[in-house]
């Protein structure tokens, strides 16, 4: 029996005693341990409301550029003007070290 549980983590719920009542009541009836139906029933309800397989979140490329080196020239694009004009220079002071 240990070693069915060794992987698992414990974990404590709150229901209402009406809730809890009928799930003693169900798990004498089908004489399993109540533990045993609340981890089918959360894997089930985990199951149905799972994400399309490929889904992204939806902010995922929200500022997208269209450039390839952002990574790259990070520091160059944070500091430079914009079309609208300059943008608020802060001091050498201000700015983040670079790294060599």
């Amino acid at each position: 029996m240990y070693a069915s549980i060794r992987d698992m983590k414990r974990t404590t719920i709150f229901l209402d005693e009406a809730v809890e009542r009928d799930l003693q009541a169900l798990a004498r009836q089908q004489a399993r341990p109540v533990a045993s139906l609340v981890r089918e029933a959360v894997a089930a309800y985990i199951a149905t409301h799972q994400p399309e397989a490929g889904a992204r979140p939806g902010f995922i490329a929200i500022g997208s550029s269209g450039r390839s080196d952002v990574a790259e020239q990070h520091e160059e694009l944070l500091w430079k003007e914009t079309p609208r004009g300059p943008t608020t220079k802060r001091s050498a002071a201000a700015r983040p070290r670079q790294r060599k």
